[in-house]
């Protein structure tokens, strides 16, 4: 007879996604994770499977979050410089507290090159903020706030690869104030009139 689990799922989950958000993937150990999570080994080999089964379903879970998080941000924005300001303020400060950077360019670095599941997870996500940061910019385009002399397709990813650099260095530390004053440029090259 099966026993019905004493745990809530997304809230080890979320444990789990803290401590490899944190610590990395090679350096979190089974143990890590158990006493993390507050659940037994067993508990977790049977829900999550190994422990690169569960740092996958933990990245899915930290794309949802953030990718929700985005776009509620950009659907109460009322104009496209307010929706990139606060893309860009997320992208530097993330969430209040959390560990600083970002899940999926921590594992990108760490991974991606030797894992197809972490590469694979990792571009999709950022395809799909590539993707965000493109409509936003059309939005801006088409109202006038932005520039029209670059595809908004191309800026977009110019963005993007500004926002990889901002929370690979956010994990450091660097200063808020500096990596705000480097977003600021590169927001002044497609905002118009932006001081």
């Amino acid at each position: 007879m099966s026993r019905n689990k004493e745990f809530d799922e997304i809230e080890v989950l979320d444990k789990a996604m803290w401590l490899f958000w944190e610590q990395g993937y090679e350096k979190t150990s089974m143990t890590d994770l158990v006493e993390q999570m507050g659940i037994h080994r067993r508990s977790l080999y049977d829900t999550f499977g190994d422990k690169h089964t569960l740092f996958l379903r933990v990245m899915d879970r930290y794309d949802s979050k953030v990718s929700g998080t985005l776009a509620r941000g950009v659907e109460t924005s009322k104009t496209a410089t307010g929706a990139l300001q606060f893309v860009v303020g997320t992208l530097i400060c993330g969430a209040e507290d959390t560990p600083n950077g970002c899940l999926m360019v921590n594992s990108a670095v760490e991974l991606a090159v030797r894992d197809a599941d972490v590469n694979k997870r990792s571009t999709d996500a950022f395809t799909k903020t590539e993707q965000l940061l493109k409509e936003i910019i059309l939005w801006g385009q088409r109202d006038g706030e932005f520039t029209s002399d670059y595809d908004a397709g191309e800026l977009a990813e110019y963005l993007h690869n500004v926002g990889v650099g901002l929370r690979s260095m956010a994990r450091t530390s660097i200063s808020k104030k500096k990596l705000h004053r480097i977003a600021n440029i590169s927001m002044m090259l497609i905002v118009k009139g932006l001081d």
